[in-house]
């Protein structure tokens, strides 16, 4: 695994349609999900369960505790 400490996140993008291919996410075009890309190249993006049988949406909580969901409104 890729050590993602003191990494800077240098874009935050929708999945690109041959990023979804990749995956074999290709029919899920209407759930496109977020990728996290890293200085060094790294892509990061949520999958629905752990075996990557599709494509999932990432949440957080901010500093002031307010819950949020990355990805197209």
């Amino acid at each position: 695994m890729t050590d993602l400490v003191n990494q800077t996140v240098s874009e935050v993008r929708q999945m690109t349609d041959a990023e979804l291919e990749r995956e074999g996410w290709n029919h899920y075009r209407g759930s496109t999900p977020t990728v996290l890309v890293f200085e060094d190249g790294t892509k990061v993006f949520p999958s629905r369960d752990p075996e990557g049988n599709g494509p999932g949406a990432p949440f957080g909580i901010s500093d002031d505790n307010q819950a949020f969901r990355f990805g197209p409104e």
